[in-house]
């Protein structure tokens, strides 16, 4: 009778698991509608990995007894990225401190990232005098396994620093330092000690490993022995999540699905997409990429639609906060894929906070922001008719 129990509850347990996975409940949202979900392929370990991920960032609210602060940003990942899509004002992150490629020189004073609350008896972080900063609206985290499988020569094949072709746009990479726990992806390619960034506004995160580690410790003041220093007192403490629970978490951000496009045979949508390549967007928004050999059986030898390039642009003095990390400039920000834009709004209370801090609530008001490499396009756009820009916003809100 106790095996048959047994039998039953495993029974029950992968009836969930794929119920959960697979998306298959009654009265479901269309799986073009959501961001979440898993990639197609994952084994069934792969399956449960990925659940405990999900749980680990949506569900794992955190506490005073549970290791939260003293000072912290949020309480859990899950608040400041809806849906797992991009986040809106309320959530938005303030970093601070560093003003050229010499590093941060705040770093005593909190830096780079303001702790703006704080448990009983503490006070929240303030901007330092002197110190510039920017803010940084939350990204959507779906399909970040297929930019983190993209090869490094791939990246390289598509930067352009002094701009040979002589078309305006003179993408770069940023070039970073690694903290100790990373482990190379295949093909990682170093230059002077340091290596390309591929993840953050400005492109100052190696892989998920480096942004999970980071996020747990500056965002919530949660400790691991991957980021073992705690943010407040600046001493090593005993890790307050466990090396599991950071993996779990890695591998759901790794393999959560890429947004899935929508209308794509919707005449409207075909044209937009043609106004699009001819105003020279696709130039930085590189439609397609393509995964190498990777960790995970289900992310490689992939081609997939991001529209990103995954390097650093200068984008003019509109958008120069003065602020900057790694080797990047302060006017320069990472390309920003576009897929999913159309489902932002959903989880940014029903309209749009575009750009690096979310200053533009319109398609259209992004666009014209676009300055220095980016100023050729939106003069192109601005020169469109009416109904040309409309049609070009119904291509990237199909994204």
């Amino acid at each position: 009778m106790k095996k048959q129990w047994l039998v039953m509850g495993s029974l029950v347990t992968i009836i969930v698991a794929a119920l959960a996975c697979d998306k298959i409940l009654p009265g479901k949202p269309a799986d073009d509608s959501i961001l979440d979900g898993p990639v197609d392929g994952l084994t069934g370990e792969q399956h449960q990995m990925f659940l405990r991920g999900d749980v680990a960032f949506n569900d794992d609210v955190f506490t005073v007894a549970t290791g939260l602060g003293p000072l912290f940003v949020s309480t859990s990942c899950g608040s400041c990225h809806a849906g797992d899509g991009k986040g809106h004002p309320f959530t938005t992150l303030t970093r601070f401190g560093q003003t050229d490629s010499t590093g941060n020189k705040f770093m005593q004073f909190g830096g780079p990232q303001l702790q703006n609350r704080a448990i009983p008896s503490f006070m929240p972080e303030q901007i330092p005098v002197g110190a510039t900063f920017s803010k940084f609206t939350p990204p959507a985290n779906t399909g970040l396994g297929f930019l983190d499988a993209v090869p490094d020569k791939t990246i390289l094949s598509l930067a352009d620093e002094h701009d040979a072709d002589g078309d305006g746009i003179s993408g770069r990479v940023n070039w970073i330092t690694l903290p100790p726990y990373i482990t190379y992806r295949p093909g990682t390619v170093e230059h002077n000690n340091k290596y390309i960034g591929r993840f953050g506004k400005k492109a100052a995160v190696y892989d998920l490993m480096q942004q999970t580690a980071n996020a747990y410790n500056q965002d919530m003041g949660i400790v691991s022995t991957y980021e073992p220093y705690d943010s407040y007192t600046h001493a090593e403490i005993d890790p307050e999540v466990t090396n599991q629970k950071v993996l779990d978490l890695v591998f759901y951000l790794r393999t959560l699905k890429a947004p899935i496009p929508r209308n794509q045979n919707n005449p409207d949508v075909i044209n937009g997409k043609q106004l699009f390549l001819n105003t020279g967007c696709a130039k930085c928004h590189v439609p397609e990429l393509k995964t190498g050999d990777y960790a995970i059986a289900a992310l490689a030898n992939k081609t997939f639609q991001p529209y990103t390039d995954l390097l650093l642009h200068d984008m003019g003095p509109g958008l120069n906060d003065g602020y900057t990390e790694g080797s990047a400039l302060t006017a320069e920000w990472r390309t920003p894929p576009l897929w999913g834009l159309g489902l932002s709004k959903n989880s940014q209370g029903g309209q749009y906070f575009l750009l690096h801090d979310g200053r533009a609530t319109t398609i259209s008001a992004a666009i014209k922001a676009h300055g220095g490499e980016g100023q050729s396009s939106n003069a192109s756009f601005q020169k469109l008719s009416a109904t040309d820009q409309a049609l070009l916003i119904k291509f990237l809100e199909s994204l």
